[in-house]
């Protein structure tokens, strides 16, 4: 399967689920709005993904997949029992990890949003609804490891459907569990009910498929799984040992992040989740997509002496991940306000919430080419077995964060602590860039450098595009119902994507023909 192809079929099992991400934040929106309850809940959702790079897609699969990989070459067997013993070990070092977590909670709780404890039983609702998620961690960490596998032998879309599976489960948590609930609070428990069921069956699912794949393997029992490890799983705790420490120091930004914003105010992390979400879009379909599928494609040729091939591959991602990532942010900037309001602005969100979540989208969208560029460049390091490198990065990303943080919010509230994460992603992005280049390890070949002059200005072409739709719709009498506004929203996403994907080809950037070939096999010739 070509790069492209494996990028595309990642693509869309993740276009999907951000859809349906879409209908499940417009159902939160209008059942919590930014209320206590939804602060509570964000940050309750946000606990568990405080150590789920450390546990699941981070540390642990960019360590796994080159080794589980090698493995392969070996034979069949041998990357079976490899993963069994990897699968086995997790299984019980957080199932241990989980229960400990959760008898801690209260505590937990206030040291990580010490902000809640301001407002009367604030605080209270986050650790019990904390208590309910947090064993997600332990499913999905599971689950991550399946989806490594998987992707290592080429079966990217079940993997790429699985935060479909979270979405679809809290939607139906939300809609089937709260008229059974009591209080404000319903929709937050009936959220929190469906994350760790969402979990289950997230494992239930690629379980099946590991299955269907003919690479299932069972679980080991406790003693041999943690006290008679194999020299494969000693290899692979050794490689994660690096990138535990640069987990950590990046738990530690997601903790700042959190601890500052539940000092800025009721709302705030409501306001900065639902612009997150959006964010997060173009990563999760493009950017997550690129780098899933470059990880394995420079393992194979990281280990086999390809150095050239690698070098192209890495090109290719880079100038995808800066086409698409450029193009999204000039539409979430434009597009930012008509898009809060016409998702969001219902039920319990209004139109002080769709402005000060536009605000944060806006500053957000700013450091968007900068992380989807780091997601193409980091797999580089990891394919070859170096975690130190993004380590390194890591300390120098979250120390800048914090001092950016702490010091902006102070002029800018919440603004400040988006801006801050922008600001930090461009100098992450800019370091990766820069030991490539130093040590010699990548270069920039001319089919990039053509291509990304007229990215650029296909780029500003939609801009100008955007803005002057913007202006010219607002003279149109009439426009205030809804229904006009999705109209709207619509039609200005299709002038500018279309404008874009001409500007394309007009500037020969990318070709139609160009397109098709990519997407076969390596090593077929076209004409």
């Amino acid at each position: 399967m070509s790069l492209l192809k494996s990028i595309a079929t990642v693509s869309g099992g993740t276009a999907i689920s951000r859809v349906v991400g879409f209908i499940r934040d417009i159902l939160i929106a209008r059942f919590l709005g930014a209320s206590m309850a939804a602060d509570a809940f964000f940050v309750a959702l946000r606990f568990p993904n405080l150590f789920r790079s450390l546990f699941a897609e981070g540390t642990l699969n960019v360590a796994f997949v080159p080794l589980f990989t090698g493995e392969l070459h070996k034979g069949k067997k041998d990357a079976l029992n490899f993963a069994k013993a990897v699968f086995s070990f997790l299984f019980y070092v957080l199932l241990i990890f989980v229960v400990v977590m959760e008898i801690l909670m209260p505590a937990l709780m206030f040291l990580f949003a010490p902000g809640f404890d301001e407002v009367l039983g604030k605080l209270e609702l986050t650790t019990t609804l904390s208590r309910i998620t947090f064993p997600f961690l332990m499913f999905v960490s599971l689950v991550s490891l399946l989806a490594g596998v998987l992707n290592s032998v080429g079966k990217f879309w079940a993997a790429a459907f699985t935060p479909t599976i979270l979405n679809l489960c809290m939607i139906g948590a939300l809609l089937g569990f709260t008229p059974f609930l009591s209080g404000d609070s319903a929709p937050a428990y009936a959220l929190a009910w469906g994350v760790t069921g969402a979990g289950i069956v997230e494992l239930l699912f690629l379980g099946w498929h590991i299955k269907k794949a003919g690479y299932l393997f069972g679980l080991m029992n406790p003693i041999t799984a943690l006290f008679h490890m194999t020299k494969e799983v000693k290899t692979l705790l050794k490689k994660m040992a690096p990138g535990v420490l640069g987990s950590g120091v990046y738990q530690i930004n997601l903790f700042l992040d959190t601890l500052f914003v539940s000092l800025v105010g009721a709302g705030a992390m409501s306001w900065l989740n639902y612009a997150q979400h959006l964010f997060q879009l173009p990563i999760g379909i493009i950017g997550v997509a690129i780098g899933t599928a470059l990880l394995p494609v420079l393992s194979h040729h990281i280990k086999a002496g390809e150095k050239e091939q690698a070098n192209t591959q890495l090109n290719r991602g880079l100038e995808l991940s800066i086409a698409m990532s450029g193009a999204s942010m000039i539409g979430l900037i434009v597009l930012a306000e008509p898009i809060i309001r016409t998702l969001f602005e219902h039920g319990m969100f209004n139109a002080t919430d769709t402005t000060n979540t536009a605000n944060a989208l806006v500053v957000f969208a700013i450091g968007l080419p900068a992380y989807m560029m780091t997601k193409a460049l980091s797999p580089f390091f990891y394919a070859r077995g170096d975690t130190t490198t993004p380590v390194k990065i890591a300390i120098v990303g979250v120390i800048l964060n914090a001092i950016l943080a702490l010091t902006l919010m102070q002029f800018w509230g919440y603004i400040g602590i988006a801006l801050a994460t922008g600001l930090t992603t461009w100098i992450n992005a800019g370091q990766y860039w820069f030991r490539l280049r130093h040590n010699k390890e990548f270069s920039l070949d001319h089919l990039f450098k053509y291509r990304f002059i007229r990215i650029i200005i296909s780029c500003l072409l939609m801009a100008a595009v955007l803005i002057a739709g913007r202006w010219a719709l607002q003279f149109i009498p009439g426009t205030d119902g809804k229904i006009w506004q999705i109209l709207t929203l619509t039609i200005l996403v299709g002038i500018g994507g279309t404008t874009f994907f001409f500007a394309l080809l007009t500037t020969k950037a990318f070709s139609v023909k160009q397109i098709v070939a990519f997407m076969h096999k390596p090593g077929r010739k076209h004409a």
